[in-house]
């Protein structure tokens, strides 16, 4: 089956870094369009950054110029740099699998605050 699966969350300062994985199984990686979403408590969950299989990116306004999302078709892997880090990238962040249907990995809590 389907298996998509974060990594790399936890609790960061102000202006720090992270950098998230999602290892997937179960799909042909190079067909999918690989994203990243994040949900913030009381709020709905939006787009972060996407790479479609020709490489091409897009990114939320909120982002731009200080994540970079990445794949590794050869490893199954999807990343996502995360630099410059504020309190209102505070969410839990989703990876996501879409070719067609759409997978959705477990999600893992990035949390920034001093």
């Amino acid at each position: 089956q389907v298996q998509l699966v974060e990594s790399g969350g936890g609790l960061v300062q102000p202006g720090g870094s992270l950098r998230l994985s999602c290892a997937a199984s179960g799909i042909i990686f190079r067909f999918f369009t690989m994203a990243w979403y994040r949900q913030a408590p009381g709020k709905q969950r939006d787009l972060v950054a996407a790479v479609a299989p020709d490489g091409n990116t897009n990114y939320a306004d909120s982002v731009k110029g200080r994540f970079t999302v990445s794949r590794d078709n050869a490893k199954n892997t999807v990343y996502l740099q995360m630099n410059s880090l504020k309190p209102e990238d505070t969410a839990v962040y989703y990876c996501s699998a879409c070719w067609g249907s759409t997978y959705w990995g477990q999600g893992t809590q990035v949390t920034v605050s001093s």
